[in-house]
């Protein structure tokens, strides 16, 4: 991305933004209001104007994020990505708001947990039963936080080429894609089964897990 193709993209009265210390260390916090939510953006180290910089997108998972719930690899992801930016010295975390349960929304997610635990339906299957979408999450904000940080191109932390398409079409140049597999358990392998075979994510991992 061209340093003249940047914009303001926010208003001054949505964006705020501190030092955030941390048991990893000291980030940048920049918090930002957009689509009826507010998201934020951890960086780390220099990012500006910077090209290949590490970047993950991380879907709001408050099961998994919080609580540690192991039904989703969510939490691991998230800790992964705070600890590889750290180790690399630089790289952003933005955590979109709004995404929870792919976009449904917290007490719609728990109700798919129940068709999950009670009739054995995948985490695709106990959305559509309830006449709920599989995936209705938005990666503007995303893109948009991106161009107010003024990065580059990335190199994004993600599974998922549905994210880098995502971004791409909404004008980030995505270098190239990191892998960010967490270890399959017992709980989740459902779910990162299902992800693989019917959402296109790249999960080699279920197989070794199989295998095991």
């Amino acid at each position: 991305m061209r340093e003249d193709t940047f914009e303001d993209t926010f208003d001054d009265e949505d964006v705020a933004e501190s030092d955030l210390v941390t048991r990893r260390g000291t980030f940048r916090a920049v918090a930002f209001r957009a689509d009826g939510h507010e998201h934020m953006a951890l960086v780390y180290g220099r990012t500006t104007m910077r090209e290949n910089v590490l970047v993950r997108v991380h879907s709001e998972c408050m099961t998994g994020d919080i609580f540690g719930a192991m039904r989703c690899e969510c939490g691991d992801q998230l800790e992964a990505a705070l600890d590889r930016i750290v180790a690399e010295g630089g790289g952003i975390l933005i955590y979109l708001r709004g995404h929870e349960g792919r976009g449904i929304g917290l007490v719609a997610k728990v109700r798919t947990h129940v068709l999950q635990d009670e009739q054995g339906l995948d985490t695709l299957d106990s959305a559509t039963t309830l006449g709920l979408p599989v995936d209705i999450r938005d990666y503007t904000s995303a893109a948009r936080i991106l161009k107010h940080l003024r990065v580059l191109s990335v190199r994004l932390m993600s599974n998922n080429p549905d994210k880098i398409k995502a971004l791409e079409d909404n004008g980030i140049e995505v270098a190239a894609r990191v892998p960010h597999l967490m270890r399959p358990n017992q709980h989740n392998i459902g779910y990162l089964t299902a992800k693989r075979d019917r959402m296109g994510h790249d999960l080699p991992q279920v197989d070794v897990f199989a295998a095991d």
